[in-house]
Formats: C-alpha cells, sequence, structure tokens
C-alpha cells in the first residue's frame, strides 16, 4: 500500500491504473504561506511543524534515516523486519499498550519501510500529541526483545513476503527487474528481503541493527496539523531532547552504480497471469544528485509521455493505433541515490509485446529527437501544481512529502520552492532530459508473460494470498 500504511514495502509501484502523477516532493503553490517550523534539538533530531487548524487532530510521524539499502549484506529485510518488532514493547510499554492507548484515543497508527527510510506515524487528537511523543522516544532506546517474540514476527513477514511477493507475478518481475538494473547498488535487494536470507534473521540481529541506527540525531519528526510550532518544539524538547545523541552513527556512504554499458531484458513466466505486460525502467538521477532543473525536467517528462489519457503513450497507442490497453510513465525523483524513469503497458488482445514494445520506443524515440510542445509542456506544469494542490488537503500526505524529502536529501526550502521550479521548466531542458536518460543502454526491459508450460503428473495446486499481520 505504497503511501499508505505500507510506503516501502510495496515493492512494484508500476500497478497499472495506479500510478501517481506527483511528484516525490509537491506541495501548493501558496506552500509558503503555510508558515513550516523548522527546528533542531541538542541531540541532533529535527522537527517540522505544518500548520493545519481545519480539525483538532494532529499527524506525528518520525522518520529514520535508515531503510533497506543500508542493511549488511546478506541480511536483506532487516529493516523492514525491525519495523514490524518495533511494536513488541520496551520495559516501560509492554507489546500492544502503545497501539492500545491509540486505539482508544480513537487514533490510528502504523509503520512504513523503503530503500531509504523507516518511518512509524499516528494520527490523533491535537491534544495527545505528547503522549504519542513519549511513546516513541521511549522505543527509540528502549526496546526490548526476545526469541519469544522474535521468530513468531519472522513467520509473520515470511508470510507476508507470499503475499505480497509470491502470489503477485507483476511484483516478482519488479523484484527481478530492480536485481537486473541495480548492478552495484543495494536498491537492487528487495525492501521486504530475500527469502533464504530473511528465514535466517535473528533476535541479535535486529538488536545489533536497532542500536546501530535509531537515535535521535537520526531521526526527523514531522508534526501536521492542529498545534503551535512553539507548543511541538516544548512537547518535543521534554520527550526526545531528554535522549542523548548517537555517538558512533555510521555515514551513508552506499555502493554506486558504474556507468551502464549493456540493454538488459528477461522475461517472468507465471501460470497466474492473465495479460501480458511489459515494463521497463532506465536508470536516472534522483533530486539529490540531479543537476539543477534536471529532475523537474524529467518529472514534467513522465507527465508528457505517460500520465493520463491525453499523454504521448495512451494516446498514440491506445487511442490511435491501438496496439494496447493501457500504457503509462512515471518517475520517482525521491531516492538518495539513483532513482527510475519508468514506462509500462499492456498490448491489446492480438498484439505481442514485440509489436507493443516497437510501438512504445517509436513515441520514445520522437520525443527525443523532436521534442515536446508548449502547449503539453504547460499542460503537465499546470496539472502537477493543481494536483499538488487539490492534496493540501490531505494532512498526511504533508506530513510524508516533507518527511519523504527530508530522507532523499532534499531540504524544507526545496519543497516549499518546488512549484517555482516546475514552472520554470522548458520544452528544451524536457527533450534534453529524454536524450540524455532515456537511452537503452541505461534500462531494463521487462516482459511478464503467462506460463502455459504443461505440468508433468498430477496439476500444481496454486495457493491463495493470505492475510498478513497488521504491519505487512
Amino acid at each position: 500500500m505504497k503511501l499508505s500504511a505500507r510506503v516501502g514495502a510495496a515493492i512494484f509501484v508500476a500497478a497499472l491504473g495506479a500510478i501517481t502523477t506527483m511528484a516525490a516532493m509537491p506541495v501548493a503553490a501558496s506552500a509558503a504561506e503555510l508558515k513550516v517550523s523548522h527546528f533542531k534539538l541538542d541531540s541532533g533530531l529535527e522537527l517540522i511543524v505544518i500548520p493545519d487548524r481545519r480539525a483538532p487532530v494532529v499527524t506525528h510521524m518520525i522518520w529514520y534515516k535508515v531503510g533497506a539499502a543500508d542493511e549488511t549484506p546478506g541480511k536483506s529485510g532487516l529493516a523492514h523486519f525491525l519495523e514490524h518488532l518495533l511494536f513488541k514493547g520496551t520495559a516501560k510499554n509492554p507489546a500492544g499498550h502503545f497501539s492500545s492507548v491509540v486505539a482508544r484515543m480513537g487514533g490510528q497508527e502504523n509503520a512504513f519501510t523503503s530503500n531509504d527510510y523507516t518511518g512509524y506515524y499516528q494520527r490523533v487528537p491535537g491534544e495527545k500529541l505528547k503522549a504519542v511523543m513519549e511513546f516513541e522516544a521511549d522505543r527509540m532506546t528502549g526496546l526490548v526483545l526476545t526469541d519469544a517474540v522474535v521468530l513468531p514476527e519472522r513467520d509473520v513477514i515470511l508470510e507476508e513476503r507470499n503475499q505480497r511477493m509470491e502470489n503477485n507475478p507483476r511484483a516478482r518481475l519488479g523484484e527481478q527487474m530492480d536485481a537486473a538494473l541495480f548492478l552495484n547498488s543495494p536498491y537492487g535487494r528487495p525492501v521486504i528481503g530475500w527469502r533464504h536470507e530473511m528465514e535466517g534473521l535473528t533476535k541479535d540481529d535486529a538488536i545489533a541493527f536497532y542500536r546501530r541506527f535509531y537515535g535521535p540525531n537520526n531521526a526527523v519528526v514531522i508534526v501536521a496539523g492542529d498545534v503551535e510550532p512553539e507548543q511541538a518544539l516544548k512537547f518535543a524538547q521534554e520527550t526526545y531532547g531528554q535522549i542523548k545523541a548517537h555517538n558512533n552513527l555510521p555515514p551513508r556512504d552506499r555502493p554506486q552504480e558504474p556507468p551502464p554499458a549493456a540493454a538488459r531484458s528477461l522475461t517472468l513466466a507465471d501460470p497466474r497471469v492473465e495479460q501480458p505486460m511489459m515494463q521497463r525502467s532506465y536508470l536516472a538521477p534522483s533530486f539529490r544528485l540531479a543537476k539543477a532543473g534536471e529532475s523537474e525536467a524529467l518529472e514534467v517528462l513522465a507527465h508528457v509521455l505517460g500520465t493520463g489519457s491525453n499523454s504521448r503513450l495512451y494516446r498514440a497507442l491506445v487511442v490511435d493505433k491501438p496496439v494496447a490497453v493501457n500504457a503509462g510513465a512515471y518517475y520517482d525523483a525521491s531516492a538518495y541515490d539513483m532513482a527510475k524513469f519508468s514506462v509500462y503497458g499492456v498490448p491489446a488482445r492480438g498484439v505481442s509485446l514485440t509489436e507493443f514494445e516497437a510501438a512504445a520506443d517509436a513515441v520514445i524515440t520522437a520525443v527525443i529527437e523532436k521534442g515536446v510542445s508548449d502547449d503539453e509542456i504547460d499542460r503537465a506544469k499546470s496539472r502537477l501544481i493543481a494536483d499538488a494542490v487539490y492534496a493540501q488537503d490531505n494532512q498526511a500526505t504533508m506530513a510524508r512529502w516533507y518527511g519523504q524529502a527530508l530522507m532523499s536529501g532534499a531540504k524544507v526550502e526545496d519543497v516549499q520552492k518546488w512549484p517555482e521550479r516546475i514552472r520554470a521548466v522548458t520544452a528544451m531542458q524536457v527533450q534534453e532530459a529524454a536524450r540524455a536518460w532515456l537511452d537503452k543502454k541505461r534500462s531494463v526491459t521487462g516482459y511478464l508473460v503467462k506460463d502455459e508450460t504443461p505440468k508433468a503428473g498430477k496439476a500444481e495446486q496454486l495457493q491463495p494470498a493470505s492475510a498478513g499481520g497488521k504491519r505487512s
């Protein structure tokens, strides 16, 4: 459930028809009027307060600058495993107490893991803000684990992998594509982990990871809602401010990708596939790594090329030809290291994946060689900014945007100035971005097809996906 209860565990974000057009860090055009407050405690913890007084509630999120890409090689899935285990209690607050208190408040709470961060959030009445800060401050350093709770939870996440990956052909394709795209970066490992490594995770692994990365100087707290900034700061100082900074916090220095030298492709055959599809991911710069204006140009390019019924891919392949029943593109600027620009589509009945791919390549080539029109650019920029304005109505979305931005190396000012930078994008910049980054040498193309291979002997019985736990 990307951008909801499970930001990072929804590994395959290319579910057709569910691709968001939003940038990783957009805010409304009037963002500067929000007077977002940014504080830093002596312990190194950052606090962002986003005012929203339309209802007497607050969304409290704590983001840790650690995710699956920070795991020890051979221990994949550890960040997500620890996310689950943080709900197992402390000496002060035994397992289940925190959640039951939030429920009695009439609140909501959950957590999420990605490659670059792990987060925990609560939405509660405004007067309960300090209470949830006290709980989160306690479990920042007070987690208590035993094999009696760790081993059953490991079984829970193994079942979660069954549900999310083994029983989902599209997710399996995305997992294999990431492994092929990222040759050296830890982004090639799935956030949820490889099964054979997940099976070996232990209590000691979790505790060591927790002690290595969880501390106030590796965290950002976002509070959005009905609270005065100075009041939120006072609460943070009385709770998080009582925790000493982590003295041995490791630097975030990960292996980087070598220059791509060859286009790669793979095919996943599965008997459960009803419609074949093609997915292509290009290695592209994130906001942190891009040159000035480059990430914004990629945002606009993704919109012009593949967002909505007026996009180049949709009109050319679904409306005009038609060779597809769906086609689109998306780009996520929020990675800390290299990001992905993706193109996808489902061929129409009677059209092969090869024919669909050739038609999609022709659309991409036309953008690279001839560029896009000023009208297309203007529509894309207007829609991107309008979407951000509408989304300002969602308190939790605003908190997520700021949190995700800070986790990926951006600053509060970068979030606030996003609409200005989008308005400044030109048609020439979009064409240059397409030429620079939509090069097949930088890509992996995945084909999802139905496995028609006859089974020898008794037919294989496919197991249905079973329900995971609360934080699956």
